[in-house]
């Protein structure tokens, strides 16, 4: 542990709930203390004691051009001299919703919001205004942000009562949440035979990403639009995640489904906290000030991280070759961990390698993985400047700034440090 961050966090617990501002980043799932970054160019990372690393967490996955990706910096920096935030409408808010719809051409407006938690839990608020129904269905492993009705843990059966997953949330808060399972068609079945004209949406990550990668099965997602249609429910997308990073058009375009709300964040705001949930017109106008479902906020559509999301969003578009140059680099790592007996799940740049033996394809497959095997390849991918996630249930992601040369340092890295677990 190098002292500069020793010292930093040590100061940093006295003041900040566990010393850091988000649970992952404590480190506590790889037994030992965090990296404080200094800063960061490209595809690396560098810490307050002067350590360099290939980075593949990315901000979690925003930085799908690189860090410091000049175009944007130096159009935040302009946009910044005009003012940080002026709570009144900016022409650059529209700018940014129509090069969102372009992605998603089924779609038709755009609420601009500040995380990723925000745009779900006011996509499920509009989902439930517009069909007058309480009940959602959400899967075990996808994670749609920390608001109370979808902090859920499943019980004994998919039929049981859900019981909130974190201290502070009331057991009411969660009564409306049903729970399936990721994958499994007859679980999702089962929940609409039970809660016949209740269930108001069902809300998904089309690829698992919170549980590790976990790809959906062939014709998962088609299942889940049929199903959704019948039952005069709205189908949800949670592209937090994967919103431009699988394609410009994210996961509806890659699979070919069209979900009736997305909701986007992190590649959509460059870097910036901004987020964003889409949908038809017919639904979209449920929302105040139009329509009776309230939704509100200060910084909703700042100024700056317009900017940043405008000038991200029009590189992607003008390159889109950058998805099949990050799918090549991603191929190309799966390939290094398989070759080392790892189980790997691929879907174009997301990645996750996974200590167990078979196939992941579910939440308690994803249970079974040997957390203190992952911990020991972490440590040693940190001792050969390669900085991945510190939780085996995340995802790597790949950024278009990332060289041969790094490939070539990570492959190595990849075959020393799991040789000596």
């Amino acid at each position: 542990m190098g002292t500069k961050s020793e010292g930093l966090f040590n100061d940093a617990r006295t003041v900040i709930p566990g010393g850091v501002n988000s649970p992952v980043r404590a480190f506590r799932a790889v037994n030992r203390d965090p990296l404080f970054i200094r800063n960061a160019k490209g595809s690396h990372i560098f810490d307050v004691d002067g350590n360099e690393y290939v980075d593949y967490v990315c901000s979690w996955g925003p930085m799908i051009l690189g860090h410091a990706y000049a175009p944007v910096i130096a159009a935040v920096k302009k946009a910044c001299d005009n003012g940080l935030s002026y709570g009144a409408p900016t022409e650059n808010e529209t700018v940014l919703a129509k090069l969102i719809l372009e992605a998603v051409p089924f779609m038709d407006k755009v609420r601009l919001v500040n995380s990723g938690t925000e745009a779900v839990m006011s996509a499920i608020r509009v989902a439930r205004g517009y069909t007058g129904k309480d009940k959602i269905i959400k899967f075990r492993g996808n994670y749609h942000g920390h608001s109370d009705g979808l902090l859920v843990t499943a019980g004994s059966g998919l039929l049981t009562e859900s019981n909130p997953d974190s201290a502070g949330v009331p057991k009411g808060y969660t009564a409306t949440t049903l729970l399936a399972d990721y994958n499994d068609k007859d679980s999702v079945e089962a929940l609409f035979n039970a809660n016949k004209g209740e269930i108001a949406a069902v809300i998904v990550e089309p690829v698992s990403a919170n549980m590790g990668v976990v790809p959906p099965k062939e014709g998962f997602l088609e299942f889940l639009r049929d199903i959704t249609k019948v039952n005069d429910a709205l189908l949800i997308f949670d592209e937090v995640i994967t919103g431009f990073r699988l394609s410009y058009g994210g996961a509806s375009e890659y699979f070919g489904i069209e979900p009736d709300m997305i909701t986007f964040g992190k590649i959509v705001g460059g870097g910036m906290p901004l987020a964003a949930y889409v949908g038809t017109k017919e639904i979209m106008d449920v929302v105040a000030p139009v329509g009776s479902v309230y939704q509100a906020g200060t910084l909703s559509g700042n100024p700056i991280a317009v900017t940043a999301g405008i000038e991200q969003l029009k590189a992607l578009k003008a390159d889109k070759d950058i998805y099949k140059r990050i799918d090549d680099y991603a191929k190309k790592l799966e390939e290094a961990y398989k070759n080392n007996g790892v189980p790997v799940n691929r879907v174009g740049s997301l990645l996750s390698p996974f200590f167990t033996t078979g196939e992941v394809n579910s939440y308690d497959d994803v249970l079974k993985c040997d957390t203190d095997e992952f911990a020991k390849y972490f440590r040693n991918m940190l001792s050969n400047g390669i900085y991945v996630a510190p939780s085996q249930f995340e995802a790597m992601f790949i950024s278009d700034a990332h060289t041969a040369e790094d490939l070539e340092k990570t492959i190595n890295a990849i075959n020393n440090s799991i040789s000596k677990n």
